[in-house]
């Protein structure tokens, strides 16, 4: 069910946020459109998206913890750093291959509707392919880090909180700082630095795609890391 929603919000947001692109493109300024991104607009559904492979990595863990199977499962697999790797490379593998073909429909799909009113890319642009790759990318991250919240904190709904709280409530909390802070602060941002990824030309505030892509990689080894030696640690 989690990956159904993945895919709908996607495409279907994508498509949507696409067709409205194209129904006000004439009322854009001239400033707008010499900055206008069509493949990141086209792999905007990824925005509302994140948050479902996060769920998703979430409670491939966290479901056992609450159901008390996660006893039967280690009963079965005593070894504990085998489980985890286990899990975490059908996770990975799973939402790495899902994600990498719903973005590049998704794309594909922006591009046929931006179709001789708006401005389009070609997959044959290095920097345009790369941002595509990097939105299943920024997405497959996304799931491990979810999974990673889940060996620590064991509970789905604390989970789930912790993961929109550093995606939505996050960014909205730097607005109220300084402006100084802000521009420090935002570019270390995960949201911020999935837009960095997923974009061809990032903006001058953020990280360039490969800078944000490592940041980002650091945060999820990290939290992982923790997750797995926590797993280790305590009792199921």
């Amino acid at each position: 069910m989690g990956v159904l929603v993945f895919i709908v919000l996607t495409l279907g947001l994508g498509a949507l946020i696409t067709v409205a692109v194209r129904s006000h493109w004439h009322e854009t300024s001239p400033v707008n459109r010499l900055t206008f991104d069509p493949v990141s607009t086209s792999l905007a559904g990824t925005i509302f998206a994140q948050f479902a492979v996060g769920v998703i990595g979430v409670l491939l863990i966290s479901s056992e913890y609450s159901s008390g199977s996660i006893r039967t499962t280690l009963a079965a697999v005593p070894n504990r750093m085998r489980l985890a790797v286990s899990k975490l490379i059908v996770l990975t593998a799973s939402i790495f291959i899902i994600s990498e073909i719903v973005c590049f429909i998704a794309f594909s799909m922006g591009q046929a509707i931006f179709s001789g009113v708006v401005p389009t890319d070609s997959l044959s642009s290095g920097a345009v392919l790369r941002s595509v790759i990097f939105a299943g990318v920024y997405l497959t991250l996304l799931a491990v880090f979810g999974f990673a919240l889940g060996l620590i904190l064991r509970h789905s709904a604390a989970c789930i909180s912790v993961f929109t709280s550093l995606l939505l409530v996050l960014p909205i909390i730097v607005l109220f700082l300084p402006q100084s802070w802000q521009n420090t602060i935002t570019r270390y941002e995960p949201s911020a630095l999935g837009r960095a990824m997923m974009s061809t030309t990032p903006p001058a505030q953020l990280f360039a795609a490969w800078t944000a892509l490592v940041v980002l990689a650091i945060y999820v080894a990290v939290a992982l890391g923790v997750g797995i030696a926590l797993l280790q640690r305590r009792d199921a």
